[in-house]
């Protein structure tokens, strides 16, 4: 953690944590091999955040080191459900639990859209 991420509690600020999700889910699809394995069907594939929810289970302070796990919890007909949950990296605590869903958009629209076939399968291969 860096001293412009924490508040005058001392803590990590609030809305830092769903920072610290988007760096994770970046991370996620990298490991994942998607974008390789699928290439446009996977680029045009867009998600937006719909709902989410955190538990604050034990701040983090200046000096700490997150580590982050995502898992894909469910796969709907054109939304995707993740939790993220933020460990200490030297401790292994969990600090943070994050459940995300997110939406597939048809950006000229905005308009939900179904996942499609190939996004979806590859998305039920990931390990859990």
């Amino acid at each position: 953690m860096r001293y412009a991420e924490i508040d005058g509690q001392r803590v990590v600020f609030n809305s830092r944590y769903l920072e610290y999700a988007d760096v994770a889910v970046t991370e996620f699809w990298d490991w994942s091999g998607i974008g390789a394995a699928l290439g446009d069907a996977w680029h045009s594939t867009e998600f937006h955040v719909r709902h989410t929810a955190i538990d604050y289970l034990k701040p983090f302070v200046l000096g700490d080191t997150v580590e982050a796990f995502v898992r894909i919890e469910r796969i709907g007909r054109s939304s995707l459900t993740q939790t993220f949950e933020l460990c200490h990296a030297e401790t292994g605590d969990l600090h943070t639990v994050i459940v995300m869903t997110v939406v597939n958009v048809h950006l000229p629209t905005g308009k939900a859209v179904e996942i499609a076939d190939d996004v979806r399968g590859f998305l039920e291969r990931i390990p859990a």
